[in-house]
């Protein structure tokens, strides 16, 4: 029996813009940046506001296509190995966004952990949410931060800065053929 949280149901959203973002955040980070740079906020949120609601909602949906993208990913590459990407990876996420209490409410990380949890059982991370209502402002840094997480997670085990967004990039470009 299908899932009415099966992610063929899903709205696929804004994945560039949200690649785009994620990937601006690992590159942050590569160079040394912690913190979040005020310039790149301010782009960031110009950016949000010249889209609309509608083209946040994509935004929005595109970041939890990547979410299921880097689970099926992680999913794989454990399985090759006998391991359970869930025990891998929640852990791990949870206790990141715990040590993150000035950017993430402590509520919104059980959401997280969830929307991880649905996308390594196969389910779309949004529409998995959906069930429990509508999106708060205070889930959309945590979001971000756990697509960025996991995506840090796959670049640490190919120990390749790059690899989680360029396959994303190459997925997408394989999907325009």
């Amino acid at each position: 029996m299908s899932s009415p949280c099966d992610p063929v149901h899903a709205p696929v959203g804004d994945v560039g813009t949200a690649l785009m973002m994620v990937d601006s955040r690992l590159k942050s980070v590569q160079v040394g940046g912690i913190a979040t740079d005020p310039q790149q906020q301010e782009l960031t949120d110009r950016f949000v506001a010249s889209v609309g609601p509608e083209g946040a909602a994509a935004v929005l949906d595109g970041a939890c296509t990547l979410i299921l993208l880097f689970m099926e990913w992680l999913r794989g590459a454990y399985a090759e190995h006998g391991m359970d990407p869930i025990e891998r990876v929640v852990p791990n996420l949870v206790a990141t966004l715990r040590r993150m209490p000035v950017s993430i409410r402590p509520e919104a990380i059980p959401i997280m952990a969830g929307l991880v949890v649905a996308a390594g059982t196969g389910l779309s991370p949004s529409l998995w949410r959906a069930q429990y209502g509508c999106w708060t402002e205070d889930e959309m840094t945590p979001l971000e931060a756990t697509a960025f997480l996991l995506a840090a997670h796959i670049n640490h085990l190919t120990d390749d800065p790059n690899f989680a967004t360029r396959m994303v990039a190459d997925t997408l470009t394989a999907s325009e053929s």
